[in-house]
């Protein structure tokens, strides 16, 4: 039997530059590092809804003016969306009314991001927050490792706010290499008491400036001893930025996974991908 298998799942019109998304049966909840909204897509009725996040959101918006939302999470009825720290107008999480899709709050974590920069050993310039998961007392913020440094790392966060009031561990991971360039985190998403990644090989070394793509793969970090599993080359062409759980089997697990293109089209393919849970 195979060690995993990818599918394309259905391809969107309306949206570009995936970054991260949420699965809600029958809903996709998807973001995208250009946009200014969140973008509600009914599995069963093909439509597409758009929630802003910003005052006057726009799609495709200036690289020197996007806010750059990278992660995004949920719990129980609130949507958490992330900025990826990577330069100054890139520091604010929005909080949403998960049933609403209004905005609560939006916080800027230019403090947060500091302190994680000074804790981690990262450079601002190789700051790069691109996946993040909230399980109601600790968020875990990945770092992409695709700056001249390559920290690719995992912040566990705690307090009772990222304001001013909060906790910070880190670890680092040398992860694999796809065609001799070293993949770093895209995102992440928990699935008991492991957390499953991606990364992606990309031929930069800037948070900043796009590379040429050579592939994505999938693995895991056990939480409670924050050591990698296993990892799978999952593709030789695909730079998968988004990661959400669709079903969890007793033989394996079925994620979704979305693709940021790197271009203005606003057009995005989800994909399924099933990974055995014997290996």
């Amino acid at each position: 039997m195979e060690k995993f298998a990818l599918e394309i799942l259905c391809q969107i019109i309306g949206i570009g530059s995936a970054s991260g998304l949420i699965y809600q049966d029958p809903s996709l909840y998807v973001i995208g590092d250009n946009s200014g909204f969140l973008y509600q897509y009914d599995l069963q009725s093909k439509e597409l809804q758009r929630h802003p996040l910003v005052e006057n959101p726009t799609e495709n918006t200036p690289k020197k003016e996007k806010a750059d939302f990278e992660a995004i999470t949920q719990y129980q009825d609130s949507l958490y969306i992330f900025g990826s720290g990577s330069t100054e107008k890139r520091n604010k999480m929005v909080q949403l009314n998960g049933n609403t899709k209004q905005v609560i709050a939006t916080n800027d974590l230019t403090d947060l991001y500091a302190v994680m920069q000074n804790f981690g050993g990262i450079n601002p310039e190789d700051f790069n927050i691109e996946g993040a998961i909230f399980d109601g007392e600790n968020y875990y913020l990945l770092n992409r490792g695709n700056g001249k440094s390559g920290k690719n790392v995992l912040f566990t966060v705690a307090g009772k706010n990222l304001s001013n009031d909060f906790q910070i561990l880190s670890n680092s991971y040398k992860l694999p290499k796809i065609k001799g360039v070293r993949t770093s985190f895209t995102d992440g998403v928990l699935v008991g008491d492991q957390l499953y990644f991606l990364a992606s090989a990309e031929d930069t070394q800037s948070t900043y400036d796009d590379g040429a793509v050579l592939g994505s793969l999938i693995g895991s970090i056990d939480l409670k001893t924050m050591k990698i599993n296993f990892t799978q080359k999952i593709s030789d062409t695909h730079k998968f930025e988004g990661l959400t759980l669709f079903a969890d089997d007793a033989d394996k697990i079925q994620f979704l996974l979305c693709e940021d293109n790197d271009t203005e089209v606003l057009e995005t393919t989800i994909y399924k991908l099933r990974v055995n849970k014997k290996r």
